[in-house]
């Protein structure tokens, strides 16, 4: 991970996104050794086998279909196995079943001596990423959620479009729940140094607030919407990993919307959620509060009362 050090990421479920994200990892010469661990392991050693027969296209990366006690010299282990999202369910309704599964998974990654950061991408990773915190008794700031990384990458193209702009000069942040309750923060939204409310006016005057509120409704039933067509999501979330791991390992301090605990930020305690913060090798450096216009704060606690009241008879007091 640093100078000589081997970096290691385990990958545990290779279902569609855990396959997607290590293909995203080799293509990208993120780490130097990737193990992957299903309950498939039929399935496992055959990904471990066409990911391998690859290498000579991309990147010197050892890959082998693994064990929970591979976890001990890893960095980073990204969970990614649970069960998937139907047709008409939303991510909280998972909410049960998939803690009970991360129970046992986040046990047998303890059980291992692993000391390295987990990123959770499991749905609904906010409820997850909490379970992980309190399963592990890790630090909060080693445990990371995927949380709104895919939907603010999703609102920043589908604004690209909008305005014919390259989406790495749209500056914009969805934030809350990944899920039904999330919201956009127009308030800090820019286009390159412009805030977009000052962009619309100078350089798309026929643009409405009609229109991003189209966008935001866009970005956040995305998922339903290739749930109907393909049956799940996973090609741009395996990205949006491959890009948070790339900021562990590379200790980049990068500013990436995240799920990650609040103590206090925004008025919010005990939960995690999605927020911008600084990600480097020690995982969560610090979150970054943005100032939120009033009817966006109403929003983002509305948010945070979904969750809460989601996770309540699960975990209880």
């Amino acid at each position: 991970m640093y100078g000589t050090k081997t970096s290691r990421v385990v990958i545990i479920g290779t279902g569609f996104v855990g396959s997607s994200y290590a293909f995203s990892l080799i293509n990208q010469n993120i780490t130097d050794e990737m193990v992957l661990i299903d309950l498939n392991k039929e399935k496992t050693e055959g990904d471990a086998m066409d990911l391998n027969h690859g290498i000579p296209f991309g990147y010197p990366t050892k890959i082998w279909a693994g064990e929970y006690s591979d976890c001990k010299d890893a960095d980073v282990v990204v969970i990614t196995a649970g069960a998937n999202q139907k047709p008409g369910e939303t991510r909280l309704d998972l909410i049960e079943k998939n803690v009970n599964i991360f129970k046992g998974i986040v046990g047998s990654v303890m059980d291992s001596g692993f000391n390295g950061i987990f990123i959770v991408a499991t749905n609904p990773v906010d409820v997850l990423s909490y379970a992980t915190w309190k399963f592990s008794g890790l630090p909060m700031e080693r445990v990371i959620g995927s949380g709104t990384l895919l939907d603010t990458a999703r609102l920043r193209f589908l604004l690209s479009d909008y305005f014919d702009i390259d989406s790495r000069n749209i500056h914009g942040y969805i934030i809350g729940e990944h899920g039904d309750t999330e919201l956009p923060v127009w308030s800090q939204t820019r286009i390159g140094s412009e805030l977009i409310y000052s962009f619309m006016e100078k350089y798309k005057p026929d643009g409405k607030q009609e229109d991003l509120d189209n966008i935001f409704v866009n970005v956040r039933d995305a998922a339903y919407h290739i749930i109907e067509r393909k049956g799940a999501t996973h090609y741009a979330i395996a990205m949006g990993l491959a890009r948070l791991t790339k900021a562990v390992l590379r200790n980049e301090h990068s500013i990436l919307t995240v799920s990650t605990l609040l103590q206090g930020e925004y008025g919010l305690n005990d939960l995690y959620i999605g927020v911008p913060a600084i990600v480097s090798h020690n995982g969560i450096e610090k979150i970054v509060e943005m100032e939120l216009a009033d009817d966006e704060m109403k929003k983002l606690h509305h948010s945070a009362n979904v969750l809460k009241s989601a996770m309540a008879p699960v975990f209880k007091k």
